[in-house]
């Protein structure tokens, strides 16, 4: 699964995804979508773009990608192209709030921030060091929780990392409200660090 603002490298070897990869280069938008598959539906509803930074082509044809997520999007309608899925897409954006509700989201943003911070440091060195070697250190926190139409890049990020079902990454990708995010992101590190204390 692919989220905004977090590098997601790709190792492309399947002859269909190496079309599309070099379709996207040729054509100049160097990105693409990326959903989890469905057993019903071929892709789910909801995924994210992918914007290509690099492509290195090997001999053989495979190609190592170096990508990071952008916007979010919900799936219109689907298709196939040379074996390749395709589709209608929407983006999404975070509904804005203002006011007392927003004193509130930055209080509740700071805390759970605090608290992804704390889960973080209480990690196996481990685990830690590998995270950090992967996904690199977690993102500071924005002065502006509502700058951009994703959000946060810290929830991303953690939520990346978080030991979750993807499903239920699925269902926190799909959001546009950030306090839903956060109260989301919240009830995962409190039972992880329940766990974690016992």
């Amino acid at each position: 699964m692919a989220y905004p603002t977090v590098p997601c490298p790709l190792h492309v070897f399947e002859p269909r995804y190496r079309l599309m990869i070099r379709r996207c280069m040729d054509t100049g938008t160097q990105q693409f979508g990326m959903c989890i598959s469905d057993p019903e539906k071929g892709f789910v509803d909801y995924g994210c773009m992918l914007i290509i930074r690099s492509v290195h082509f090997l001999p053989d044809g495979r190609s190592v990608v170096d990508t990071v997520g952008g916007k979010r999007f919900k799936v219109l309608s689907r298709g196939m192209r040379d074996g390749y899925s395709i589709g209608d897409i929407q983006y999404l954006e975070d509904k804005k709030v203002e006011d007392g509700d927003l004193e509130r989201l930055q209080e509740l943003h700071d805390s759970v921030y605090e608290q992804a911070c704390v889960w973080f440091q209480n990690l196996k060195n481990r685990f830690r060091n590998q995270i950090l070697q992967h996904f690199g250190t977690m993102p500071e926190q924005e002065t502006n929780i509502q700058a951009t139409a994703n959000g946060p890049a810290w929830c991303w990020w953690l939520l990346a990392v978080l030991p979750i079902d993807p499903w239920y990454q699925l269902s926190v990708l799909s959001m546009t409200s950030l306090h839903d995010r956060l109260v989301k992101i919240q009830q995962i590190l409190t039972y992880l660090q329940s766990i974690q204390n016992s």
